[in-house]
């Protein structure tokens, strides 16, 4: 198991950039200067052991020892040893609709990605609980087995979007079915977290529901999106916006959000319904929710010892900025004797 001890301190790398942005700003307007004084060529015999390499050799080396430098702060760690631990919690999986409806904007900065900042969040507040991650259009697919690595839990969510399927629809029973069989663990309190705007569902959605429930696992059902609906972006890699889709007709179609489909799936699941306003609000409100259920006691696989690698990336930075320091900015007096050409 790979981590850093103390991530935040890679902000100190925005140093790299503003470094470049002020050497080259800071080039542009010595040229500036010194074309006031006569041609470049002139300047250069005037100028004998000015260079224009060893500045910028210096920066390349002060940068890659900030870098290093960071990489040590940050404190880069190995875990070295296993455990068993105790924990007591539930396991819940969490159903994210992916399809392209879910890119529309009454929810901003869009349905997906306010879902997505969510789920994050939750991530942050969980202790012992499991969590998987199942995404759905058409087809569902589990994007994360059932587990307590909560940081796996993070990068999995940063990279979830509709690309990830490409069947359109909204296929709501496979995403429960597909949870339920993920849920078939020791641990007595189960929960499936379903979030969509519940349009165009597919399947048998409420009798998949009865029989999770029948199982003992509750269904929570998160509504996201306004019920006057809004147009569906079509966009670019970047993520910038095109144009809107439209029908056979030519005209712009709007997606909205079916309450009632997910209040049934609710109360069939034998959990509640909450509309996301808000996304992270209503997350925690369903957290809560969740709370209330009986916890498990179950053994988990922990690295209880980690091995610090900052040294060698300290040792790495020193050495850079010790070559950095003994690089001249200017020429040396033997270097500018020598003249391969004899002129």
């Amino acid at each position: 198991m790979f981590r850093f001890e103390n991530p935040e301190y890679f902000y100190f790398l925005l140093i790299v950039p503003i470094s470049v942005l002020l050497f080259v700003v800071g080039r542009i307007m010595r040229e500036k200067v010194l074309s006031r004084f006569g041609e470049k060529n002139l300047l250069s015999r005037l100028i004998p052991d000015y260079s224009n390499g060893r500045p910028i050799l210096k920066l390349i080396l002060w940068n890659i020892a900030m870098i290093s430098l960071t990489i040590a702060l940050a404190n880069p760690q190995i875990g070295t040893k296993l455990v068993k631990a105790k924990q007591k919690g539930i396991d819940m999986m969490i159903c994210l609709d992916v399809s392209n409806s879910m890119l529309a904007q009454d929810v901003k900065p869009s349905r997906l990605e306010n879902a997505k900042l969510a789920i994050r969040k939750l991530v942050e507040q969980l202790q012992g609980d499991r969590i998987g991650i199942i995404v759905f259009a058409g087809k569902a697919y589990v994007q994360l087995p059932i587990t307590s690595d909560y940081a796996a839990a993070e990068l999995f969510i940063e990279n979830i979007s509709p690309r990830l399927i490409p069947t359109q629809g909204t296929a709501l029973a496979q995403a429960i079915t597909m949870a339920k069989a993920s849920l078939q663990s020791e641990t007595r309190s189960k929960a499936i977290i379903l979030i969509t705007d519940g349009e165009d569902h597919e399947g048998d959605v409420l009798e998949e529901a009865e029989k999770a429930a029948a199982e003992g696992i509750r269904i929570y059902t998160i509504g996201i999106g306004t019920p006057e609906g809004s147009p569906i972006p079509i966009t670019n890699d970047k993520g910038e916006i095109l144009g809107y889709k439209k029908d056979a007709q030519g005209n712009t179609i709007i997606t909205r959000l079916d309450e009632i489909t997910l209040q049934k799936v609710a109360s069939a699941g034998q959990g509640i319904y909450i509309r996301a306003q808000n996304t992270n609000q209503a997350l925690r409100k369903i957290f809560e929710e969740i709370n209330k259920l009986e916890k498990t006691e179950f053994d988990t696989q922990l690295f209880s010892e980690y091995e610090s690698w900052f040294d060698y990336f300290l040792w790495i930075a020193l050495v850079i900025i010790i070559l950095e320091m003994l690089v001249p900015s200017r020429k040396s007096q033997w270097v500018s004797r020598i003249n391969i050409f004899r002129q």
